[in-house]
């Protein structure tokens, strides 16, 4: 990784947390992954190969960025999915200022929609970092989404445990999956598909 964009994603991880305590409500916060989650998906990206990765919630694109780094070295991309147009317009700053806007698809819509168009075995990994509540209704396009081999990571899975509970128990029972809870940041909640 060059030194420009170290120094840019350290800019985006202290503008976060600054803007996040400063916030007075919910959906003017960025709700940024940790530095470490940042790290742990990016070499997740090169052990995996991933060239085709979904992202659901983009944010200001802090990251987006490092899983976009990451394919990038492979010649694969990341498509982004957002609904807030502030945050769609301030990612797309963020990518062009780290040169990897050619690597990055930028949607502006609602998941679950764009979800049930998906075709089956589109992604290697699919990130979650959005609208909890919505993921157990997600899940059946999420699902197909995966290919065998790809993975599912889930941002908040320990610090919001009470939320993510009854998801992470529906994809625990799914006979197709193997999971694991990764310690790290927020708490990553990873499933691989296995058939």
């Amino acid at each position: 990784m060059n030194n420009d964009l170290k120094q840019l994603l350290t800019e985006l991880e202290h503008f976060g947390q600054q803007n996040d305590l400063n916030a007075a409500h919910r959906d003017e916060k960025m709700l940024n992954i940790t530095h470490d989650t940042g790290v742990f998906l990016a070499h997740l990206v090169h052990a995996m190969g991933a060239t085709r990765i979904l992202e659901i919630g983009t944010s200001n694109g802090y990251s987006t960025l490092w899983l976009a780094h990451a394919t990038a070295q492979l010649n694969g991309h990341v498509t982004t999915i957002e609904r807030d147009a502030a945050k769609i317009e301030q990612a797309k700053i963020n990518f062009n200022r780290a040169h990897l806007a050619d690597h990055i698809m930028q949607v502006e819509a609602d998941a679950g929609q764009l979800l049930r168009d998906v075709q089956a075995s589109a992604f290697d990994i699919i990130f979650l970092d959005s609208d909890r509540s919505a993921y157990l209704d997600w899940w059946p396009h999420l699902r197909q989404a995966i290919r065998v081999g790809g993975a599912l990571v889930v941002d908040n899975a320990t610090s919001h445990a009470p939320e993510m509970q009854t998801f992470m128990d529906m994809v625990s029972a799914d006979a197709q999956f193997s999971n694991k809870l990764v310690d790290i940041g927020n708490g990553e909640f990873m499933a691989i598909r296995t058939a």
